[in-house]
């Protein structure tokens, strides 16, 4: 009951600046936020608003997926062998920095202007994320451990399922909740180009047409896609991590 109120109490605030916002600076820089949660409601009831959601939701759930496909193995893969930890290393160190937005027109011209490049874009930024905190929290396992399992005559997979991927599985929860606002962000990008649908395409239209009122609709939603994410990812640590006591 105490969690829920503190969100109610944030929530409230956060309206209250809002409000306090529009009423300084005006109708021209900030939307009423009666007009726009009245707007929303239209919104939500039209076909076409729905579909802009839909698409938003399939390019960021699809390339979370691609990026959990190929970075999880991978650094699970390259934290438990010395081996491969030294090819993998210096490629990682000297990839990860480059701002990966940058590949979008390449993308672009190898994948067209479809969802393919888009939902690339957003794989590539988050599968380096995740690639260095997997293969950083599998490297982090004790020793006693691997060696435990080996002396009871696990093998290689047992070794995967029994002790690095539920060592390294908090750490990736945790990884994808922080995560969540640059996948967000990237999707607003990539949205604004060369695309109909979409709520990054839906905020573009509404500025485009000096439309305050459908940019806040727009950011709202993009603001509860994250936030849906956020706690998604937060109920299944909760879920699927017990033994990490987190609440």
């Amino acid at each position: 009951m105490k969690l829920r109120w503190e969100y109610i109490t944030a929530v409230g605030g956060l309206l209250v600046m809002w409000w306090l916002l529009y009423l300084w600076l005006g109708e021209q820089i900030i939307a009423e936020p009666r007009a726009t949660f009245t707007l929303l409601w239209e919104e939500l009831g039209e076909q076409k608003f729905r579909a802009h959601i839909t698409a938003s939701l399939w390019r960021i759930l699809a390339g979370m997926l691609v990026a959990l496909a190929a970075a999880v193995p991978l650094g699970l893969a390259a934290g438990s062998s010395p081996r491969l930890d030294r090819w993998l290393k210096p490629v990682l160190y000297l990839t990860y920095p480059l701002p990966k937005i940058v590949f979008l027109p390449l993308l672009l011209m190898l994948m067209g202007i479809g969802n393919g490049s888009k939902i690339a874009l957003i794989a590539i930024i988050l599968f380096f994320h995740l690639l260095a905190t997997t293969r950083d929290a599998a490297r982090a396992v004790p020793p006693s451990a691997v060696t435990s399992l080996r002396s009871l005559g696990g093998g290689p997979w047992q070794l995967f399922v029994h002790v690095y991927w539920p060592a390294t599985l908090p750490a990736l929860f945790t990884s994808l909740r922080i995560a969540t606002g640059t996948v967000v962000a990237v999707l607003f990008f990539v949205e604004t180009i060369a695309t109909t649908k979409g709520i990054g395409a839906y905020i573009y239209n509404a500025w485009s047409q000096t439309n305050i009122t459908g940019m806040a609709v727009g950011i709202i939603v993009l603001s509860l896609i994250g936030i849906l994410l956020y706690e998604l990812f937060d109920l299944l640590e909760r879920r699927l991590c017990r033994w990490t006591g987190y609440r």
